[in-house]
């Protein structure tokens, strides 16, 4: 393969990665405790411990239902030192509608918000992406 291929290769493949951190969303997280076999999606079916309810912008009458999302913490959404586990990023599945009074965009299972945050923190400002 010829220099100029190699170089618009890599070219492509720093494009691609870049188009998808533009696609990134952020909201606030926050998370609920066990059991998480109760949902609107899936009644009594155990979907495990890495789930998420979603509000209001994500439900879609239901839509939302089994689509997963990587999820980071970016920083705290109040005054707890150190809330974001960095480097650290958890794939969930959507199984719940978060109803209102909703305080987060995603209200993840505990397990989940502990792989990314600080339990004391109990809410953080997250990125998150559909896989």
């Amino acid at each position: 393969m010829g220099i100029e291929m190699r170089i618009f290769m890599m070219i492509s493949i720093v494009l691609c990665l870049c188009s998808a951190a533009v696609h990134a969303a952020q909201g606030n997280a926050v998370y609920y405790k066990p059991p998480y076999s109760h949902s609107a999606c899936y009644g009594n079916q155990d979907n495990g411990p890495m789930v998420t309810g979603v509000s209001d912008a994500l439900w879609r009458n239901g839509q939302a239902c089994g689509k997963r999302y990587r999820v980071r913490c970016i920083r705290g959404a109040n005054q707890a030192p150190h809330p974001c586990k960095p480097g650290k990023s958890v794939v969930v599945k959507v199984v719940d509608y978060c109803r209102q009074p909703c305080t987060g965009i995603l209200n993840l299972s505990q397990d989940a918000f502990n792989q990314i945050a600080d339990l004391d923190a109990g809410k953080v400002i997250v990125e998150y992406n559909p896989v």
